[in-house]
This record gives structure tokens, sequence and C-alpha cells, in this order.
């Protein structure tokens, strides 16, 4: 198990580059299995979960062949269907959540698709059943293998269909568009999950010949067509990253420029941490932050303690929250944080509590932060990263206290930041990676 030995109180100046994002990375990557054809994705972001997957996909029988940095072609023209039936593939698939979004296309193309109950981070219940149902509904036939834990799917040729998704699920809603790009007839989806990276696994499609409107609202229009061909594709730079830059300058007063964010793509993520009183302006593509001592909270218009809430896009992405839950402890004034989708995530909030933070765990969901203003520094300390959004909350935290911290099971922060701990160092952090 790695860790990270952390030196605190160290301000940081300089540029850096967002990674591409690795949600959307997750999608495209499944997507490659629904031609026979070449495709070539650029910035891939080289993270666990992103080569775990590429892994899978090797495994498989895709082609691979790598251009440079963050750039791939792969071709899926003989595929090897059986090893979705052997241990490696259990082992391997069941590490991953993403690897779900592996079966839409392999049924719609191949007529089956199997997964191992898949893993991923603990943070509550992320259950399956959007994927699936929506599968029986474009004809396939649902299997589970109860001594293996195996989910599939099996079909000889889907149909198109309306449904009304139970929820806006976002890998979801990749997964079912990916059968449905194959299937006989029209599909149309409603209550389809609209963020910008499924709206760019839509737009990849349909360079590869697909037929989907709709892209960018929760109604999705896809005509099915006989096969699909290679294109080009580039990953938009990562807005969760991004957003955890803008809070580790105001918790470390650094100095920070972030390039080519793609900013037309990060909806409501300026404004909410605009609401915890950083300031930063737009320049081109580029974000500047300022060094700023304080940064004041905003309240509602009836002086009601400001809330801060996760939804479904263009709803603010529930896996910033952990970053803005962090940078509040330093804030002056109170916020309450209201995670809604998964009812673990804010259980690491006892670890800034040791760290000097004032925190009020409400319940599983709901956590008020009373802003230190700066007053009270945060206490250096050994910790446990429980998840990716979790470990780098706590990283941000280990770099705006006063002291040397640890973080142990780095290997969490790992599957979603690439060398996080040398992109930081090259701006004035002293993070040390400990084996």
């Amino acid at each position: 198990m790695g860790s990270f030995q952390i030196t605190g109180g160290k301000q940081l100046k300089g540029e850096i580059i967002p990674q591409g994002a690795k949600n959307e990375a997750l999608q495209v990557l499944c997507a490659v299995l629904l031609t026979a054809e070449p495709v070539t994705i650029s910035n891939i972001p080289d993270i666990h979960d992103v080569n775990k997957l590429i892994e899978i996909l090797e495994d498989l029988g895709v082609k691979i062949r790598k251009n440079g940095e963050g750039t791939y072609t792969f071709q899926s023209d003989d595929i090897n269907l059986e090893y979705m039936h052997s241990d490696v593939f259990r082992k391997k698939g069941a590490s991953l959540r993403g690897s779900i979004m592996i079966v839409g296309p392999l049924l719609a193309r191949f007529g089956a698709g199997y997964i191992p109950k898949p893993g991923g981070d603990k943070i509550g219940r992320r259950r399956l059943d959007t994927h699936f149902i929506g599968f029986q509904k474009l004809g396939a036939t649902f299997v589970y293998e109860e001594g293996t834990h195996f989910y599939g799917v099996k079909a000889d040729r889907l149909k198109g269909t309306y449904m009304l998704l139970d929820e806006a699920s976002v890998t979801g809603t990749a997964n079912i568009v990916m059968a449905a790009v194959l299937a006989e007839g029209t599909t149309t989806i409603y209550n389809a999950a609209c963020e910008p990276y499924l709206q760019q696994l839509c737009e990849m499609l349909n360079k590869m010949g697909a037929k989907i409107t709709g892209i960018g609202s929760n109604l999705l229009h896809i005509d099915g067509v006989e096969k699909l061909g290679g294109c080009s594709h580039q990953i938009l730079p990562d807005m969760i990253e991004i957003g955890s830059y803008i809070g580790l300058a105001a918790m470390t007063k650094s100095e920070i420029t972030i390039k080519d964010v793609r900013y037309d793509k990060l909806g409501v993520i300026p404004d909410v941490f605009r609401k915890l009183g950083i300031q930063f302006e737009k320049r081109g593509e580029d974000i500047y932050i300022p060094s700023q001592d304080i940064y004041e909270v905003e309240s509602f218009i009836d002086g009601s303690i400001l809330t801060i809430a996760d939804a479904p896009w263009p709803g603010f992405t529930p896996d910033l929250l952990s970053i803005i839950l962090v940078t509040a402890t330093q804030a002056k004034g109170s916020v309450l944080i209201h995670q809604k989708m998964f009812e673990s995530r804010l259980f690491f909030t006892d670890k800034l509590i040791d760290m000097g933070a004032q925190i009020i765990l409400c319940d599983p969901h709901r956590a008020t932060v009373i802003g230190l203003e700066r007053k009270q520094s945060l206490r250096a300390t050994t910790m446990v990263s429980p998840d990716i959004r979790a470990g780098v909350s706590l990283l941000i935290a280990a770099m705006a206290a006063d002291g040397t911290s640890t973080i142990h099971n780095i290997e969490q922060i790992d599957r979603g930041y690439q060398k996080i701990d040398k992109r930081l160092n090259n701006i004035g952090a002293e993070i040390i990676r400990l084996k």
C-alpha cells in the first residue's frame, strides 16, 4: 500500500494542465467495441482505472497501438468472447466499476455481454438496475449466474423502443445508448443523463455513423444503423480535477493558472466555488486564481445558511462535494453540504475533524461546516484514503495544514488523478511518494 508524505503550508505558484476526463475516457473506450474499424482517441489520462479498462479491452482481443502521450488507436476486429467467462476477467472486471459499460457494445454487436459484479469506490449503494432494465426493453434477456456472480444479457437482435429511465444514471445512459445505436428501428430515451461526457460519447458515436439527436438534453432519439465505422476523438479536460485545483488554490493561498479548461463545459462549477467567496477569472480558456487570504461564504437572500447540494447535470456534480467541503473548512462563514446521491461519501469528515476542522455530520447525507477563517490552521495527521474524491480532499487538507501529514492507500487517489504528486510538486508542493 503506497503513501504520500505531505509537508503542509506551501504556497503554490504556476500553471497546471488538467488531465483528460476519467469519466469520459471510461465511456468512449468501451465504444471502440462497436466497430471493427480503427478508432483513435487522444487525451486519455494515465490513471489506474483507465489503464485497467485498456487491459480488459486488450484481453478481449482489441488491437491497441500507442501513438504518443495519451493517444491510442484501437481496433476491435477479432474479439474473443470466451474471455468474458474467464477467471481473469472475473477478477479484473470486479475491480473496476467502469467495466460495466462494455456490456452494451458487446450486446449490440455480438448478441451477448457479461460482467462480474463490479467494484469501485466504497461510497454507498450504486445499483445496476438501470443498465439491465434498459437492455431488457431493447429485447435482451437478463441472465444472472448465482455461483459466479456474473450478470449477463443476450439477444439475437435488439429492437428500438421508448423507455423512461428510473434514474438519470450517466453510466446507465451511456450503456443503453451504445446498445441502441445498432438496434433495429428507433429508440427514445427519456430522463437520460446529459453530462458533457455523455454528450461527448454521443458526438463520437455520430462521427462513427450513428444517428443520435437530442444531445445535451434528457430526451435522446436514436435511429439504429447496421454498422459503425472508425473515427478520431479527443477527450475533454477533467472538470473534477479543475474543481479540485480551484479548491486547492483557495486552501493554500496559492496563485495558480489552470490551462485549457474548456470553460463552456464546466456548467455551474465556477459559480458554486464563487459562492464560497473564491475569486478567479476566465482568461480565454484558462482559469486564473490569485492568492487570497480570506474567502467569505455567501448566504441566501433571506440570510439563511448556504446549502450546496449535488444533482444530475446541469446540477452540481457529486464528485466535487468532497472538495467543496474541505475548502469550506478555512472559509469565513458556514455552509451545509448535502450529498443526495451516495450515503457514505461524507464519512471521511472524521479525519478532517481530527485535523481541527469544525464539522457537524448531521446524518450520512448532510454535513455542516463552520469555517475557521484561517484563525486556526489544520493540524497535520496520519490518515487513510477511503475513495478517489475523499482522498484528494484529504490531500488538499494536508497541503494546507501545519506540519507533515501522511496519507495511506493512495492507490485510491491514483485511480483518478494522473501523477498528481509530480504535477503539484512542479508548482511548489512538497509531496513525497512512499512505497
